[in-house]
């Protein structure tokens, strides 16, 4: 979830002063609305009153936050403006750049960073896209985020190894060959018959981009 953290100092005097000053009201007017004496309020607030229990409740409630806030343990935690959404929970992955023949695709020597992706992606690890044979679905410099698995439907982006190297391409398999088409027109499909399909391994299905505006 993403929040909003506001610090406005750790004691009853700085976070009452701080609220009131929000609400747009001064401390008679305060004092009033609490039911409570107007010398009473301004103690609480210069911080020479420790207010009861009792009272915290009732300074919670009328400015609309915790007993935990007022007194200092926790931090406060602002609404999302909106027109926003909170960030969805994100996990950790490794970016694998080029690969070795041989070596598994997460092997430690392929990993050439780490980047942060939407859990629910369900991705193992990122390729960052060179070149312009997916666009315009995929452009020069995204970050693909890809979910492992050793098959995907055809159509499906997936990340495939040709002779060791990682690409991206939408893959059409058949009982005798195997179809990697770009999505750019300009580029030719890639065609594994009979034997040959066996030099092509796919290490998983595309399901997330980032991409920088």
């Amino acid at each position: 979830m993403c929040i909003i953290v506001i610090r406005e100092g750790g004691n009853v005097m700085n976070r009452l002063q701080a609220l009131r000053t929000e609400k747009g009201i001064n401390m008679k007017e305060a004092a009033q609305a609490l039911s409570m004496p107007y010398t009473t309020y301004v103690n609480y607030e210069k911080g020479t009153r420790e207010p009861s229990s009792e009272v915290l409740i009732k300074l919670a409630k009328f400015y609309d936050t915790s007993i935990d806030y007022l007194v200092g343990k926790v931090e406060r935690v602002a609404p999302i403006p909106a027109g926003f959404q909170p960030l969805p929970k994100r996990d950790r992955i490794p970016r694998v750049g080029q690969i070795a023949c041989g070596t598994p695709i997460l092997a430690e020597e392929n990993v050439e960073a780490y980047d942060e992706v939407p859990s629910d992606w369900h991705a193992n690890f990122t390729l960052l896209c060179q070149g312009d044979s997916m666009e315009p679905k995929i452009k020069d410099g995204d970050v693909v985020a890809i979910h492992s698995q050793p098959m995907v439907e055809n159509g499906e982006v997936a990340a495939v190894l040709i002779d060791g190297e990682a690409t991206l391409k939408r893959v059409f398999l058949f009982d005798d060959h195997i179809e990697l088409r770009a999505e750019n027109p300009t580029f030719p499909t890639i065609l594994r018959i009979g034997e040959d399909m066996n030099t092509i391994t796919i290490e998983g299905k595309a399901v997330g981009l980032c991409r920088k505006l």
